[in-house]
């Protein structure tokens, strides 16, 4: 689901800063941070518990620009926006979850009880 949720915001990203609703109505650099979304991708992929650990902090940047501009554009931006604040919130929790469910300590607990 983390993987989903983040996918989802790099291709929003890029529609909403290229085409749908661009920063000051013409692409700009702005569209790089779809880029940066991508540096946890290759963890999050492969099952790193580590990378799931350092995403919910990550992610929460995108969360605040999410709400910022929720809060402070317009018409289809706004829209936009709450639907990044959506995905954000997603991929936070199924993160935290993951990372939570995934410790060594629980596994070996429950590795043990079926053994």
């Amino acid at each position: 689901m983390t993987v989903s949720a983040v996918v989802a915001m790099i291709f929003l990203v890029l529609a909403w800063e290229l085409w749908l609703a661009p920063m000051g109505g013409k692409p700009s650099w702005v569209v790089l941070k779809a880029f940066v979304l991508m540096l946890p991708l290759r963890g999050l992929l492969y099952g790193r518990r580590y990378t799931y650990q350092w995403y919910t902090m990550f992610v929460l940047l995108f969360f605040m620009e999410g709400v910022m501009r929720a809060w402070s554009d317009k018409g289809v931006s706004q829209l936009l926006a709450g639907v990044q604040v959506a995905l954000t919130v997603i991929s936070f929790v199924s993160a935290t979850l993951y990372a939570k469910y995934s410790r060594p300590s629980l596994l070996q607990q429950v590795n043990s009880s079926n053994g």
